[in-house]
């Protein structure tokens, strides 16, 4: 079992900045990758970013290419996800997800673990 945990959402005024954060707990270590996914109200799901926890690749949504910063720190087990020049259309609530494999990505059937999401407004 695994347990994800993330903390850190909030309000903000757009162009600003925020940082979430996704703790891991339990038997996380056969889980090579994590990720960042968001939903906003009457949407699905959508990718937001992914990163091996053992090689630090990552990847990312067009969306948010060169505004968002996903990292990993192995020693905490803590996912985090750095958003700056932040706008109305992040308003969301942002998961953190483990996966043993990507074969699908963007799609989140991999992702077997869950986080209860951290809820992120970006206010004009």
């Amino acid at each position: 079992q695994v347990q994800l945990v993330e903390s850190g959402g909030g309000s903000v005024l757009a162009g600003g900045s925020l940082r979430v954060s996704c703790v891991a707990s339990g038997r996380i270590y056969s889980y090579k990758y994590m990720a960042w996914f968001r939903q906003s109200p009457g949407k699905e799901r959508e990718e937001v970013a992914v990163i091996s926890t053992m090689s630090g690749g990552t990847i990312y949504a067009d969306s948010v290419k060169g505004r968002f910063t996903v990292s990993h720190i192995n020693a905490e087990n803590t996912l985090y996800l750095d958003m700056k020049s932040l706008n109305p259309e992040d308003t969301a609530i942002y998961y953190c997800a483990a996966a043993r494999t990507i074969d699908n990505w963007p799609s989140s059937r991999d992702f077997q673990y869950w986080g209860q999401g951290t809820q992120v407004t970006v206010s004009s």
